[in-house]
Order: C-alpha cells, then sequence, then structure tokens
C-alpha cells in the first residue's frame, strides 16, 4: 500500500483538500466472493453466478456486482487513511456513484483517492465531513470498475491516545 493519509484532527482533515492516496493493496475478485455477495444481496442474475451461461454471455465470464465494487469503497478507502485521536468515524452516503467497467471474476482491484472537499460539522466534538473521490482501478483495466464520491463523518478526540485506521481488515493478494 502507498500513499496513505494520516489525520489527528478535524483541522488536518480540513487542510487535506486536493490530496491525493493510493494506490492502496490489490484484492482478488473471485466466484466465492460474488457468490456471497449474491446471497448477501439477494441478486442471483446469471451474468454474475453462472459460469457456464456466463462463458456464452456478453462478457465470457461471470462478472461482479456493480453494488460488490460500490460495497468494497469502504474497506478499500479504509485501508489509505489512518487516524490519531479518532473516537468515531461514519459512512454518511455518496453523492455520486458511476460503474464504467464490468468486473470479470478472477480480477484484482485496488483504490485510489482524493479529498475533494472538506467541512466542520461541529467545535465539539471535533467532527468534520470529508468527501472522497474513490476510484477502484480493475488491474490491466482501461476503465475502473467504479468511481464513489464517499461522504464520511470523523469525531477526533483528543483525550483518546493511539492510532489506527477505519473499515477494512488490512488483508490484500499482492
Amino acid at each position: 500500500m502507498n500513499n496513505y493519509l494520516f489525520f489527528r484532527s478535524g483541522a488536518d482533515v480540513l487542510t487535506s483538500v486536493g490530496q491525493k492516496l493510493g494506490p492502496g493493496d490489490w484484492l482478488l475478485i473471485d466466484q466465492a466472493r460474488i457468490n456471497a455477495f449474491a446471497q448477501a444481496s439477494e441478486d442471483f442474475q446469471w451474468i454474475h453466478v453462472d459460469p457456464d451461461r456466463a462463458a456464452h454471455g456478453p462478457f465470457g465470464k461471470t462478472i461482479a456486482h456493480g453494488f460488490l465494487s460500490l460495497s468494497l469503497v469502504a474497506p478499500l478507502l479504509g485501508a489509505l487513511l489512518r487516524f490519531e485521536h479518532l473516537a468515531m468515524s461514519l459512512n454518511y452516503g455518496c453523492e455520486k456513484v458511476r460503474f464504467p467497467a464490468p468486473v470479470p471474476v478472477d480480477t484484482r482491484l485496488r483504490a485510489y483517492g482524493e479529498v475533494i472537499k472538506a467541512e466542520r460539522i461541529a467545535p465539539t466534538p471535533d467532527t468534520v465531513q470529508a468527501t472522497i473521490r474513490v476510484t477502484i482501478e480493475i488491474e490491466k483495466g482501461t476503465k475502473p470498475a467504479c468511481v464513489a464520491d464517499s461522504v464520511s463523518r470523523f469525531y477526533f478526540d483528543p483525550s483518546i491516545k493511539g492510532s489506527g485506521g477505519i473499515a477494512g481488515s488490512g488483508r490484500s493478494e499482492g
């Protein structure tokens, strides 16, 4: 993983507009992950879960759900952020989401980001909202799998000692 951002306070977030982060580590999208997402989302369209039928379809193999790519925004972005004194973070939503390219089974994804907006929500506790444009790249692809303007709220408390990140297990395949 490269180029993560480190925030110790809301002021750090506010001054980060324009900062780029990433790329992160690669994450394999295999059929087991696609099937698990189909179970969770109850979306069993053949293009995602039937390799035999998909082999004769428009992509020649199964593809990941677009919303699977979107669901990876939080952990892939979380791997690019580090915090000290963070009491809590909340996923506040997305302002814009696009799926420019399908994700074929057994390909790898990674994320880049750019802080495009930040604003103070409250001085006490030290609360800010940041919008980070997350681009999920497909290995050897010409277009990204997903581009999402992810909105997060960060609550800082200087009495909290230690550092860490948000969402994501920190696992990668490479």
